[in-house]
């Protein structure tokens, strides 16, 4: 199993904030990092380190894939990215200036980030069931999406 980073997030809400925090806690901002971040900025979604290296679809150039990792590991342990699984398949990327948490069908595979505090009730519960405080922006709360949902209600 993959362990969460437990940096604290840093707050870089947008790509010139997370080159200024970057900078703060004294690295140099090379082209293979400007390349990652501005890759997770403008992805508007959790991104794989296979899509960033490839440069998004051809909206960003190509990078070296060691270096896109090496960069990933960088900028989470400074709490500018963290990484995530949603189902099955490879790790995500995302800025870390949001706390969001996501939810993901386990049937079509969709994910959505969801606020802390819609998911507030659903920790609560698991703290007091079995003491663990829960979290679900490493790995998400799965069940059916609500197309999913209909399309078995219709069949039954």
């Amino acid at each position: 199993m993959t362990v969460p980073c437990l940096a604290q997030p840093a707050p870089a809400g947008d790509l010139e904030n997370a080159i200024d925090e970057l900078r703060a806690r004294g690295l140099r901002l090379s082209a293979s990092r400007r390349l990652v971040l501005e890759a997770l900025f403008t992805a508007g979604r959790p991104a794989t380190a296979e899509e960033i290296a490839s440069g998004m679809y051809g909206r960003l150039p190509r990078c070296d894939l060691a270096s896109v990792y090496r960069n990933l590991d960088t900028l989470e342990e400074l709490g500018l990215v963290r990484h995530m699984h949603l189902g099955h398949g490879p790790g995500l990327y995302a800025p870390a200036a949001r706390d969001d948490e996501y939810v993901a069908c386990e049937r079509c595979g969709r994910s959505e980030a969801v606020s802390r505090d819609v998911l507030s009730d659903v920790r609560a519960a698991v703290r007091a069931a079995v003491g663990y405080e829960a979290r679900f922006n490493h790995f998400p709360l799965t069940g059916l999406c609500p197309s999913c949902k209909e399309k078995l209600d219709v069949r039954s």
